[in-house]
């Protein structure tokens, strides 16, 4: 059994590798096209323009990795069934089920793995792509000035429209910049030509005009409007910035950028926030009620305790100690430092509960109260999303091995159109289910692990069904039963006549 267990893995893991390797690889295509030309047009060197892609690597191998595990699956059994070793094996007393079992347990393999990499890699990655990203935007090169439009050059201040820009010399053609950074008084510039260029620190922009005149109206003087006409004009834009400054990490994370432990500390400072909001709601409820009784109203104090997660909702909390524990092992005690809240939620206003404007309070209380909500929401699902995915290896593994055992000629085709049916439902159901629980539609639970669940339960049910399982290796079984049907209709239309 050692052997058929082997064999069974080497004949899944090169389809694995080269769909994985297939897979990411167009899709890191894809990302290449839609930005590459916004990143070269910044003026970005290779090796940072090599950074973001290389960063956008591990989002995209996050979703890959399942879908190599099917496409995995698919090939490795319809070519079994193709030269006929499924035959072999079951006329050898080996249970088709017995088969499924070692690429079961190398999805479980594959299932953890991908659940490291998404809760370790994957939001630091994504946390120094963001803080690039932004470093990015804050350079404006020259050539990013667009014809036949009002251009910010500094937003605010001064706007820019050319109608012809030659981007080799930075040559410019019928010139207009609005001057706006005295609010009290409008400059409005006119030029047919003109050329830029920046000082050597590539900080501020020089712009050298021909052959225009300037509109200089000032609200201070309503009745006095000034058209100066020139040959040459200079006009110097300080702080424009076309140096690219990597500003390095900042201390502010996202849901995305934070690993499961971190988002579940965040989930907790929440609900407790919620559950303090909610106790002070009901007093200020039942102080209303006091005061048209005339009864002197109470102070209702937040509770300590925060209520527990969700009905549906995973404790996260053994999987955070033991890495704790881990991290005390390999590193040092740090320091006594003060600590940082990535992405902390602030506390609800509190509601005056002694009847002082409580219509007003009210409102933004239950404003604020249905914010805090709907970030508490996102968190959740973030958290259920980075354990669905990996669970997503085993399930794809359950419906993989007992479609491609039922239909073992389907071949390329087979592959390739299961492994796309299967893997959209999927996707529509995890994005439509992240609207949803965005929303607070439905709670975060259903709305990560409703396609696990149901493609859960169609794998074991084509699983259970291998131990009676029939068909021949030349997957006619449905064929069969077509022609058994077609030759019953025949039979009773001639004992009609």
């Amino acid at each position: 059994m050692r052997l058929l267990t082997r064999y069974l893995l080497r004949e899944c893991v090169p389809p694995f590798l080269f769909a994985l390797g297939a897979l990411t690889g167009l899709m890191v295509l894809n990302q290449i096209a839609r930005q590459f030309g916004d990143l070269v047009g910044k003026g970005l060197s290779w090796g940072i323009i090599g950074q973001v892609f290389g960063l956008s690597v591990p989002f995209i191998v996050a979703m890959t990795l399942p879908m190599a595990v099917l496409v995995a699956v698919l090939y490795a059994f319809t070519r079994l069934g193709a030269d006929n070793e499924i035959t072999a094996f079951k006329a050898s007393g080996i249970n088709l089920m017995r088969m499924v079992r070692p690429v079961l347990l190398a999805g479980m393999g594959v299932s953890a793995v991908n659940f490291a990499f998404n809760d370790q890699v994957l939001p630091r990655s994504n946390h120094k792509l963001r803080v690039l990203l932004v470093d990015i935007a804050r350079k404006k090169p020259t050539f990013e000035l667009k014809e036949q439009m009002v251009n910010a050059v500094l937003p605010g201040q001064y706007y820019l429209r050319a109608g012809r820009i030659d981007q080799a010399s930075d040559r410019l053609r019928e010139v207009v910049i609005y001057d706006l950074t005295n609010s009290a008084r409008r400059r409005t510039i006119y030029a047919d030509s003109g050329f830029m260029r920046f000082n050597r620190d590539r900080t501020d922009l020089h712009l050298t005009l021909f052959d225009g005149y300037i509109h200089d109206y000032d609200q201070a003087q309503p009745g006095l409007f000034r058209r100066v006409f020139f040959r040459t004009d200079y006009v110097r834009l300080r702080g424009v910035s076309n140096r690219f400054q990597q500003t390095g990490d900042d201390a502010f994370r996202g849901d995305r950028e934070m690993s499961v432990c971190e988002m579940h500390r965040t989930v907790l400072e929440t609900e407790a926030i919620l559950a303090g909001a909610d106790a002070q709601l009901m007093a200020a409820r039942e102080n209303d009620v006091r005061a048209l009784l005339g009864v002197v109203p109470l102070m209702a104090a937040p509770p300590t305790r925060a209520p527990p997660t969700s009905r549906f909702g995973f404790s996260v909390t053994p999987y955070c100690r033991a890495l704790d524990a881990v991290g005390r092992w390999f590193t040092p005690t740090p320091a006594q430092a003060d600590t940082v809240r990535h992405g902390a939620p602030a506390a609800a206003p509190a509601i005056d509960i002694r009847g002082t404007r409580i219509r007003e309070q009210r409102a933004v209380f239950l404003a604020n109260r249905a914010a805090t909500r709907a970030r508490l929401s996102r968190y959740q699902v973030e958290i259920h999303k980075k354990l669905a995915i990996p669970a997503m290896c085993i399930t794809l593994v359950l419906i993989g091995a007992p479609l491609a055992l039922r239909f073992p000629r389907g071949g390329v085709g087979l592959v390739i159109g299961a492994s796309a049916g299967i893997y959209g439902i999927y996707y529509v159901g995890l994005i439509g289910g992240e609207s949803l629980a965005d929303k607070l539609i439905i709670t975060p639970f259903w709305a990560m692990w409703t396609p696990n669940l149901v493609m859960m339960v169609v794998g074991l049910g084509l699983f259970l069904r291998l131990g009676r399982e029939h068909a021949t290796g030349r997957g006619g079984e449905w064929a069969d039963r077509l022609a058994a049907a077609a030759d019953w209709w025949h039979a009773r239309r001639r004992s009609g006549r």
